[in-house]
């Protein structure tokens, strides 16, 4: 069975990493052999880079074209070791976060370059692209209200300014139109079963053929 790729996509608070893990289990129960991951923090040395993206520090903030850069060798590591491989084997590989995020995040987010991107994107993976992405698009508000209502601490990314998160929104949206045969959009404002029942949908039509 040939292996496919299958990422998570979303503004804070989406739900992302919850519906990443139940589409898991899914296709465990099917049969299909799955692993799962995320960006930053793929492989070991990502596990080192997300802390120093996602840590706040007031006194040496890091720079945009800093962040841009650590972000691209987080993912050229995570392509070489951890996905190609696995795809390789057959196994269906559900990420949390890949070449979009970068693209509304550093983009739409933060203003920069989008050649400059899509360069430094082509170079980190090679060419590959995911066989499906899954935007859960929620309204922003709603999404870091979630994130803000939660025990965890929010990090530097979910701490920026609501202008910020809102460019990000736009970004996916306009990846979206441009991308149709690879980004579906699901509604992430549903309940949890809802959006989980309509990503087995599309995967059962897309990738499974059931």
């Amino acid at each position: 069975m040939a292996g496919k790729f299958i990422v998570f996509e979303g503004v804070e608070g989406c739900g992302k990493t919850t519906q990443m893990h139940l589409c898991a289990k899914w296709l465990e129960d099917l049969g299909v052999p799955v692993i799962l991951t995320r960006e930053p923090g793929g492989t070991e040395l990502g596990r080192e880079l997300r802390r120093l993206l996602l840590e706040k520090s007031e006194d040496k903030p890091v720079g945009e074209v800093t962040e841009l850069l650590l972000y691209a060798a987080d993912r050229a590591q995570h392509v070489q070791q951890e996905i190609k491989p696995h795809l390789a084997a057959g196994k269906y590989v559900l990420c949390d976060r890949y070449i979009d995020s970068t693209i509304a995040y550093q983009g739409y987010g933060r203003g920069l370059s989008m050649s400059l991107i899509n360069q430094l994107n082509h170079i980190a993976t090679g060419g590959l692209e995911s066989d499906l992405t899954i935007w859960l698009d929620v309204n922003v508000e709603v999404g870091l209200a979630r994130k803000r209502g939660s025990e965890e601490v929010l990090d530097r990314i979910e701490q920026e300014n609501i202008s910020f998160h809102r460019r990000v929104q736009q970004g996916y949206s306009e990846l979206s139109s441009q991308n149709p045969s690879r980004i579906v959009a699901i509604d992430g404002n549903l309940q949890p079963d809802a959006v989980h029942q309509l990503i087995k949908k599309i995967l059962g039509d897309r990738l499974l053929n059931c």
